[in-house]
């Protein structure tokens, strides 16, 4: 999480499909790809609906550990690709730091590197992507959620 993570930007799965096709509608005209790879785990779910809309069939994941939780650490990577990215098509969730999105590329110099949604601070590591939200927001993406109760914004932000 950003350090200074104040805003919270819930994702509902309409919206995360919606968002993965017009990653893809942007993507189309860059191929053809290769194949892709899906950071994970947050890059598995947007990488299957890019790789359905884009008739790609071969996928492969490099796998990271950055975040216990909320708490954010240095990446490491647990299961590496091979190849140095050539005609592949890198996606993830999101580029916050930037920290994972330099891990990756610089395993995968030739890779072309996709979010759906980027952050001031990691933006400039990503080729491609959909929606910039500020900093300090944090996303909470349809599989870290379930349904209940949300406070109004003025009683969120009266307890501040």
């Amino acid at each position: 999480m950003s350090e200074q993570a104040t805003k919270y930007f819930p994702v509902s799965w309409d919206e995360l499909h919606r968002n993965a096709k017009a990653l893809a509608w942007r993507l189309v005209e860059r191929g053809p790809w290769q194949g892709i790879i899906a950071v994970t785990r947050g890059g598995l779910v947007p990488a299957a609906i890019v790789a359905r809309e884009l008739e790609v069939r071969l996928i492969d994941t490099i796998c990271i550990v950055t975040y216990q939780h909320t708490v954010k650490g240095e990446p490491q990577i647990i299961k590496p690709v091979s190849g140095d990215g050539t005609g592949m098509l890198i996606i993830d969730d999101l580029v916050d730091t930037g920290h994972t999105a330099k891990v990756v590329r610089e395993v995968l110099p030739k890779a072309h590197f996709a979010t759906i949604y980027a952050k001031p601070a990691g933006r400039p590591m990503v080729d491609t992507f959909i929606t910039e939200v500020s900093q300090d927001t944090w996303i909470h993406f349809p599989w870290d959620l379930e349904q209940q109760f949300a406070q109004p914004i003025a009683k969120v932000k009266d307890r501040s």
